[in-house]
């Protein structure tokens, strides 16, 4: 639907298409409800990388303080514009592809692997698992690419977007499906799915005497990359966002959105209460309206009034 609504109107971003074919006030009612969205979005994977850091590699630094150095990392990336966040995707994929490999390549060779984990498989036939998909898995991670809807238009050669689009939907998913089956084998079904960070269980048990005794390292230093790259794009739609609606220009708008990210870290004092307004609150009840039920209002009323233009012209 997304790369449908692209096509229909390449020359205009999210916010544009928003304000062109809603209208200018209704328009940009949605667009800062969407720039609400990924500015929150942004705060939980800075909140994420603040957890994460705490728990394993500085667990005497405050939370608060790992936080911020983090968003400020990530804030000077989208302060040098998008062409920057996407050379460093290049080399970050090289690490993550590195990182992975080295894990997926490990956790067989030390033998982590219990294959009994893995049966009986559909055990309550499907429907159990069209309840786990939808909308939890559709919510997240695959309904976070509708902040391509901003960063569509800034390709110059659309020829291979499609295609480059579904490759990548498609190595991301079954690199999912291989890793989540990784913890269950290795953790089993119960543990893998109570865990806060089922692969960082995992790595953790990796060891070959004298070579690798602290795998887990490799594993947090990767996963603050991917949340540092998930971050940085989230804020790039939030600040494109407030420049398209607003009269902030681009670096006063970062400043701004930089520091209710920070303040927003701080919503759900716990932990806990933090993992639950996320899993149970926002990913089910709230995401899907930006998601899927905007975009799809957006889709229909592009296609209206292309066809109305079309009758009379």
């Amino acid at each position: 639907m997304y790369l449908f609504i692209h096509k229909l109107d390449p020359q205009r971003d999210l916010y544009e298409l928003l304000r062109y074919y809603w209208g200018k006030w209704i328009g940009s009612l949605g667009g800062l409800l969407f720039i609400g969205y990924f500015t929150y979005e942004a705060s939980r994977s800075i909140r994420d990388i603040g957890e994460l850091g705490t728990l394993t590699l500085l667990n005497q630094t405050p939370t608060a303080v790992v936080t911020l150095i983090a968003l400020g990392v990530c804030a000077d990336v989208v302060r040098f514009g998008p062409r920057v966040w996407f050379l460093l995707c290049h080399i970050f994929l090289l690490l993550m592809i590195l990182g992975y490999g080295a894990i997926l390549v490990l956790v067989p060779f030390t033998g982590l692997i219990h294959l009994d984990f893995l049966f009986p498989v559909l055990e309550n036939g499907i429907a159990p698992v069209v309840e786990a998909a939808i909308p939890e898995i559709i919510s997240f991670p695959f309904g976070q690419t509708v902040l391509f809807l901003v960063l569509f238009k800034l390709i110059k050669d659309k020829s291979k977007l499609k295609r480059s689009i579904m490759i990548a939907y498609g190595i991301t998913a079954v690199f999912l499906i291989i890793m989540n089956e990784l913890s269950v084998l290795v953790l089993g079904p119960e543990f893998a799915a109570s865990s806060t960070y089922p692969l960082f269980e995992v790595t953790q048990l990796i060891e070959v005497p004298k070579i690798i005794e602290r795998a887990d390292v490799l594993f947090t230093m990767i996963l603050f990359i991917g949340i540092g790259v998930k971050t940085a794009g989230f804020m790039f739609g939030a600040v494109i966002g407030l420049q398209t609606i607003t009269p902030f220009r681009y670096k006063p708008a970062l400043l701004l959105l930089s520091l209710i990210i920070y303040g927003l870290t701080f919503l759900s004092p716990r932990l806990t209460e933090f993992l639950w307004l996320g899993l149970h609150l926002a990913l089910v009840k709230i995401w899907p309206v930006f998601q899927i039920a905007l975009p799809a209002l957006l889709f229909l009323t592009i296609l209206i009034r292309k066809k109305i233009r079309k009758k009379h012209s």
